[in-house]
């Protein structure tokens, strides 16, 4: 029998879901893209990811019944992931071009436009790491990752969802915003680990080894 972990890539029209599987593949899992409820939830790893507008994106995952996986997913400890879009859609809203739209609520906060001189924040950049991180273990604080992003947590919901008992990993354009936060089984990068070379391999590792 396989001792590697079997992770689900949830499959709902989000354009990098390829790339996450080969990524996740190559760090040690072993990935089925999937849209069906059974074997999403009951995998060992979930991962969410996601690209392009937060709307959209929710309308994908709740014609999946995406938002049910990752509420029961969560209430019985079993891992999820999101990745980018996919780490936004956690949050209870996002407001794009003036427009509300309620998240999955796995996190309180709302996601919002960055206020920055040049959008989309697109490219490498470095990510500070709280003490305790699980997914930044071993990984050099100079270290960078590859980030292709409008919107984010911004403060005060990342510092609220700090002090709320989840470990959030910052970045800057422009202003700080939550590159990364983790709490229990839930864990989201706002950056794309699937294109960041050697450090996302590491990362996606890290996130791996607390699959069971």
């Amino acid at each position: 029998m396989s001792q590697r972990p079997r992770v689900a890539v949830l499959d709902y029209g989000s354009g990098n879901i390829r790339s996450a599987q080969r990524a996740l593949q190559r760090a040690g899992a072993d990935t089925e893209v999937t849209a069906d409820f059974g074997a999403a939830l009951n995998a060992d790893g979930l991962v969410v990811p996601g690209v392009g507008a937060f709307a959209a994106c929710m309308a994908g995952i709740l014609a999946v019944r995406g938002d049910q996986i990752i509420d029961r997913r969560l209430a019985g400890s079993r891992p999820v992931l999101g990745i980018c879009v996919g780490m936004q859609v956690l949050f209870a809203a996002g407001v794009e071009h003036g427009v509300w739209t309620d998240g999955c609520g796995a996190w309180p906060g709302t996601v919002e436009r960055l206020d920055a001189g040049v959008l989309p924040h697109m490219g490498w950049n470095t990510v500070t790491a709280p003490p305790g991180s699980v997914l930044f273990a071993g990984i050099a604080p100079d270290t960078r990752f590859y980030f292709v992003h409008s919107y984010a947590l911004r403060s005060p919901g990342a510092d609220q969802l700090a002090a709320a008992g989840a470990l959030i990993s910052w970045a800057e354009h422009g202003e700080p915003f939550a590159a990364a936060a983790e709490q229990g089984a839930l864990a989201a990068t706002q950056f794309h680990p699937e294109k960041s070379g050697d450090a996302g391999a590491a990362l996606l590792a890290n996130w791996l080894g607390t699959l069971s």
